[in-house]
């Protein structure tokens, strides 16, 4: 153990370049059993990290282990906690969960047996903690850290604090909130860079290499986190490779499942399974008209999960339609219910349906709103697309 606690203290002592996440204000610190998921690259391990330098300090009943030790192929995790909590610990935060054999029921019994510890943990965002674990049931609190809003990447980069707002808040009164933030900065002059490097937080470390990194992390992602804990064959990750190039080369899209099928050289069953892996790994989202994903049905639309992804697989596809309609998809599906519109892109929360477009973009009809790129404030219904990065 004593090596670990040297391993704790020395990445909480690293200095790094800070960038606070919302989350760590959304998330309710009573709980004991706590597991963040993500997409690999997202900043998880730094997300943990921050949580022991924000809450817990130099505070020595909390430690930080990443389960990639090879200290875990000796040692179980309760057995390791059971060590912990008797020399005085309170919080166990563990990094990657997925990596370790059947760490539900070795959770279970630490959640149960030690009353005065809590577990932070973070997972693949394709690990069914709830869904295909039965005893974790009513246990387990579980949040998504998700890519950075545009507002984030704009406080970052600008050194700026803009808050966040409410949707309802942006349709009433967008005006008032646009001229509140072009006040401090011109949003358009951040927006495309944005669009292309500022999802993830690569960008932290080295812009230059930013596309490098997150083609790494999505074939990691393939050949992990679909593939592998999918239980899919390694032959097949030349198929799901060429599904997910076929898809950011087209999006948006209505999927043709049998032309689908043929150039991916597999069955329709199949190509539908594997939509919803790379949905699931937080690759692409699907677009459904009733909201829900039924597993059996075919989605309306496909779509990248985020533009990074669009310029990281095919750059040489993009256009602005795609960017934009993209951008709202991938900013509005964080908190709220997007589904396909009939007389419009997309239909949000079932009331509001939104035409996504250019400077001149205008509403369907009186009842329904347009998000216009290039503008920094709207007028009426219509709003500035990049405003819609400030939802989360």
């Amino acid at each position: 153990m004593e090596n670990l606690l040297q391993i704790h203290q020395s990445l909480t002592d690293t200095p790094k370049e800070f960038l606070r996440r919302g989350l760590m204000d959304q998330i309710d610190w009573t709980e004991r059993l706590i597991c963040i998921k993500g997409f690999r690259g997202v900043g998880k391990t730094t997300f943990l990290l921050d949580i022991v330098k924000e809450k817990f300090s130099d505070d020595k009943s909390c430690l930080y282990v990443n389960l990639n030790n090879f200290y875990f192929t000796k040692r179980k995790i309760y057995n390791f906690a059971d060590e912990f909590y008797k020399k005085g610990g309170k919080v166990l935060i563990l990094d990657q969960i997925h990596k370790y054999p059947d760490w539900d029921s070795e959770i279970r019994d630490c959640y149960y047996n030690f009353p005065g510890l809590q577990i932070i943990f973070s997972s693949s965002p394709v690990l069914r903690v709830i869904e295909g674990h039965d005893e974790l049931k009513g246990i387990v609190r579980v949040y998504h850290l998700v890519g950075l809003s545009f507002r984030e990447y704009l406080n970052y980069k600008g050194n700026f604090n803009f808050k966040t707002y409410s949707l309802d808040e942006i349709l009433t009164n967008h005006r008032e909130i646009a001229a509140e933030v072009t006040n401090e900065v011109k949003p358009l002059a951040y927006f495309n860079e944005y669009l292309e490097t500022g999802y993830y937080p690569y960008f932290l470390n080295s812009k230059s290499f930013y596309r490098e990194s997150l083609l790494k992390h999505v074939n990691l992602a393939l050949e992990i986190d679909v593939t592998y804990l999918n239980q899919i064959e390694l032959k097949y990750l030349p198929k799901l490779r060429k599904l997910l190039q076929i898809i950011c080369s087209q999006v948006p899209f209505s999927p043709n499942v049998s032309k689908l099928s043929a150039d991916v050289e597999t069955s329709r069953a199949t190509i539908m399974n594997y939509l919803r892996y790379l949905k699931n790994a937080r690759l692409i989202n699907l677009l459904y008209s009733n909201g829900d994903e039924d597993q059996l049905k075919k989605p309306d639309w496909v779509y990248a999960h985020n533009t990074n992804i669009l310029y990281a697989v095919d750059p040489d596809n993009i256009n602005n339609r795609t960017l934009r309609t993209t951008f709202f998809y991938n900013q509005l599906n964080v908190n709220h219910l997007v589904k396909s519109s009939e007389k419009a892109d997309f239909k949000v929360e079932n009331k509001y349906d939104f035409i996504v477009g250019g400077k001149y973009t205008e509403p369907v009809d009186a009842q329904s709103y347009a998000a216009a790129d290039m503008i920094e404030e709207g007028r009426g219904n219509v709003i500035p697309l990049w405003l819609f990065g400030f939802l989360y």
